[in-house]
């Protein structure tokens, strides 16, 4: 290459005013600035030759069969498109060939090869020689192996178990255990200390193309003023590369031909994505080798979580099993549905002039359903779930430690680099406090403000949003009600179907939580590409600042767009409604909406099971049905030259691109998922069993995603969950906050309680002995029908006929009393009693939460035994080939200077 002097850069900025900026040729580490003019002609470009491809489908290397192919780049031919604009596949010819020569220039090897099937389509293929991959490793701060690790395990305690825990292990025979080294940071200038056997072998597959990757990230190709722009993530977004991928080492039904390649891909689908692999541990050390820490962490998290739903799920299933075995026993249903009560009860119209009088049994069938949901095991449940989540909590961080010190990412020195977007905006020179050197960033301290300030402004306008969709929802619930009151059948003769299934209630209910479900996932979808826009426009530095400001984005957005209407359900509903006689209008038009006489408990119960249930659907279909289409239609439109052998980048390339965000939606589905776990669980004990059937079918879903549908994946480094950690506590801390009130506010637990121990015997009650007989008629109050007034009085062609007094779900004085419509003592029982009881319950399971916090270390002692006598060893072993290599060397130099000693003094003795 040749130097361009100062007048050929100005010529060339002004030839090119058009073009997006001059092209960035390096020679290392010198920047070029060539006569675009005159390229091809001079050879500035230094592009790959073109091969053709060898016939073998399974060759992970070039054509020599000696250089592996660590990474893949894909392009389109300009010249062999059809119809193109010349000038802009010029320009993209141009930035494409300036940074393929960079690549050489930093010392990849490119070998570039034609499509088999479409001969538009070019193949890149990059290989990285010993010296750059031993170059980066020390650049990455890249552990790798020193010796074998010869400390013991220690042997299963459960020695009883073991014919067990062999059923559900991974067969050791088809994926043989890794075997330990001990580790430390890669320095060239010591490689003479590390476990080097093979040289090709030393840097596994999956650290080759994390090195790769990282070159490719930020080799420039572009300069605008003074600005460069760099990275393969730039060049495929604008369209001058189609993809960039690692290869996976085969196909996943079958052995690769290669003697040599260890098939790593099919031993993960016949061992861990296949169906009849479903009941068997996950091969999580595999996972981590072929897909990378991150991936492998992901996988051992999701692990772990539906192994403790499992403890969840049989309590819940039990709790649930208590309250349908004794709901024949439960008194206040039995005086709802008994025609000598329920069915001579009159009650108040819950609507404006259109709803009519009804009697109580109308909601004989909902009243026996929700004492299976309100009952005792309820109560029990919900404290459980407390603890439960706690331990969860405790324990995943004692698994985790012991995941960094089994993957080796215990003092992971990974400086991470800035993203490349954030690199080509930094344009801004600053003096760096600290090294008191100058430094560039993209915007001053005023402009980042201004950033913040909108991008906090966005979000806060989508939460609105939310919140006015929620209202929509609600105002459909209070006008359809009011058609449902009128239009389905009145006749209470307790036989017919529909009347006895299908109340008024029951219908709004139902409809009203699937137009919301249907509204969360529209939502969901524009909010996913809002958030990603306001993150981009945020501009974080680093990948973990990035997915970490992106996941607060999304949660906070998630948590209000999934949880609102339960919170709506459970905690508004039914509680600021007045009386018959003066209730309380929302916005001055709606009449708020009442609660069952038994509470909105059995609706609470209702809106989880349907978004709960969709939403797993709804996934499974997006993840499931949606690549397989697409890689479905791939395959048929290649049909016509399926007769041809086509390499195993080729095949890679039709696959399904994962995408950066793709283990952040998995973390984020799973993370809703908890919240529902956790924050509702007192009005659903079936939840945890169908999150336990949900994450058993996940997990084998996202297996065979990652080994069938999906190109393989750039590995990433990971020591933890990163931001979901946090989130989770967050929640477990909200949960017992919201489960208490759930049992406080939205169940009837609290008054039965109260009327039991005081109401039911005197000096409040009749009876002598203490029971629930006479609950129903004691918890609703009496209103005077001709104390309505005109805008609320109900219906007058009622079927019940003349009636001068109706009931009404409340605790109030009767008419004709002193006080008469104002709150009665049992009240303010009731009121005192569900304050008590929420500040028990949060005191109590805060006070378990926290001694079994501190009980529990992080890392476990055995943990951090291991990882301080690995350090010790390796400190040791770095130490004393350190010594030899002084001792060796002083011994050279003392023999020399005894010799040059020597040589100076036996002439002056001769």
């Amino acid at each position: 290459m040749k130097k361009m002097s100062r007048n050929v850069l100005l010529q060339m900025e002004e030839e090119d005013d058009d073009d997006d900026g001059d092209i960035v040729l390096e020679n290392l580490g010198q920047t070029i600035i060539p006569d675009l003019g005159s390229l091809e002609s001079q050879h500035d470009f230094r592009t790959p030759e073109f091969e053709e491809f060898n016939g073998k489908s399974d060759s992970l290397f070039f054509n020599d069969g000696q250089r592996r192919i660590d990474f893949v780049l894909v392009y389109e031919d300009e010249s062999r498109k059809e119809t193109s604009k010349k000038g802009t596949n010029e320009k993209q010819r141009r930035k494409r060939q300036a940074y393929e020569s960079n690549l050489i220039c930093h010392g990849l090897q490119l070998e570039a090869t034609r499509s088999v099937l479409d001969d538009k389509l070019v193949f890149v293929k990059v290989h990285a020689p010993w010296e750059v991959l031993c170059t980066y490793a020390e650049i990455m701060h890249i552990k790798l192996p020193l010796k074998p690790n010869d400390l013991k395990n220690r042997s299963s305690a459960f020695g009883t178990l073991n014919w067990f825990t062999k059923v559900l292990s991974v067969d050791e025979s088809i994926i043989k255990p890794e075997q330990e080294f001990f580790t430390a940071p890669f320095e060239k200038n010591r490689m003479n200390d590390f476990y080097i056997v093979d040289r090709d072998a030393f840097f596994n597959p999956a650290t080759r193309s994390r090195i790769v990757y990282f070159i490719l990230s930020r080799v420039k190709y572009q300069l605008i003023n003074n600005v460069s722009k760099f990275g393969i993530n730039r060049l495929v977004n604008s369209g001058i590369y189609k993809a960039a991928f690692p290869l996976h080492d085969c196909k996943f039904r079958r052995q690769s031909e290669d003697p040599s390649c260890p098939n790593e891909r099919y031993l993960l689908y016949r061992e861990w994505a296949h169906p009849r692999s479903i009941y068997k541990k996950q091969p999580l050390d595999l996972i981590r080798k072929y897909y990378g820490e991150k991936i492998g962490i992901y996988f051992a998290w999701l692990g772990y979580y539906t192994q403790m739903l499992l403890l969840a799920a049989v309590v819940g299933v039990a709790c649930f099993l208590y309250g349908y075995l004794n709901q024949d026993n439960c008194t206040w249903s039995k005086e709802v549905c008994h025609p000598d009560i329920g069915g001579k009860i009159i009650m108040c119209p819950q609507c404006d002039r259109l709803c009519p009088f009804w009697k109580l049994n109308i909601t004989c069938e909902s009243s026996k359903k929700l004492c299976i949901f309100d009952s005792f095991g309820t109560l029990v449940f919900a404290v459980f779930m407390g603890v439960w989540v706690t331990l969860f909590l405790e324990f995943w961080k004692r698994r985790q430690a012991e995941l960094e010190y089994e993957w080796d990412t215990v003092e992971l020195q990974q400086e991470e680099q800035a993203r490349p977007e954030y690199e080509a905006r930094c344009t801004h020179v600053v003096i760096n406090e600290i090294t008191q050197e100058e430094e560039r960033i993209p915007f001053t301290a005023w402009g980042k403000c201004i950033r913040i300030t909108l991008c906090a402004s966005a979000v806060f306008f989508w939460i609105l949003l939310i919140i006015a969709s929620v209202i929509g929802i609600i105002v459909y619930r209070l006008s359809v009600f009011i058609v449902f009151s009128a239009k389905l059948p009145k006749n209470i003769n307790g036989t017919d179907p529909i009347q006895k299934y299908l109340t008024p209630q029951t219908a709004t209910s139902i409809t009203a939580s699937i137009i919301s479900f249907i509204i969360i996932m529209i939502l969901n979808t524009i909010y996913e590409k809002v958030a990603i826009m306001i993150t981009n426009f945020e501009l974080p530095r680093t990948q973990t600042d990035y997915e970490n400001s992106l996941t607060m984005k999304m949660f906070l957005f998630q948590f209000v767009n999934y949880y609102s209407s339960c919170f709506y359900i459970a905690f508004f509903k039914g509680k600021f409604v007045g009386y018959p006689g003066d209730p309380v209008y929302w916005l001055g038009k709606y009449r708020n909406e009442e609660c069952d006489p038994g509470g909105c408990l059995l609706e609470l119960t209702t809106q989880l099971t349907i978004i709960m249930g969709g939403k797993a659907i709804w996934n499974n279909i997006q993840e499931v049905l949606l690549p397989w289409i697409m890689n479905l239609i791939g395959r048929f439109h290649r049909v016509s030259g399926s007769e041809k052998i086509t390499p195993r980048w080729e095949q890679d390339y039709h696959l399904q691109p994962m995408g950066k965000l793709g283990l952040f939606y998995e973390y984020l589905e799973m993370i809703i998922q908890f919240g529902f776990v956790t924050l509702f669980v007192a009005s659903f004990p079936l939840a945890p069993l169908l999150a336990l059937v949900n994450n058993i079918l996940e997990i084998r879903v996202d297996a065979w995603k990652l080994t069938t549908q999906f190109r393989r994946l750039v590995p990433e480094k990971a020591q933890d969950i990163g931001a979901w950690q946090p989130i989770m506590q967050g929640i477990a801390i909200l949960a017992v906050v919201t489960n208490a009130m759930i049992i406080a506010f939205t169940s009837d637990m609290i008054p039965r309680l109260v009327y039991y121990w005081s109401f039911s015997v005197p000096p409040y009650g009749d009876h002598t002995s203490y029971t629930m007989e006479g609950y129903i008629n004691n918890t609703l109050s009496i209103f005077k029908v001709a104390d309505f007034k005109n805008k609320s009085k109900g219906n007058p062609y009622s079927e019940l006929g003349n009636h001068t007094t109706c009931r009404y779900r409340d605790f109030r004085y009767p008419p004709g009393h002193p006080q008469e419509y104002k709150h009665n003592i049992y009240y303010w029982h009731v009121i005192a009693a569900k304050l008590a009881f929420i500040i028990v319950m949060e005191h109590v399971i805060y006070s378990v939460k926290f001694f079994i916090s501190y009980a529990i270390p992080d890392v476990s002692k055995r943990t951090k035994s291991k990882i301080q006598r690995e350090k010790y060893l390796t400190q040791k072993l770095l130490h004393e080939n350190h010594l030899k290599d002084m001792t060796k060397n002083m011994g050279v130099i003392a023999e020399r200077m005894i010799e040059a000693v020597d040589n100076n003094l036996r002439p002056k003795l001769e």
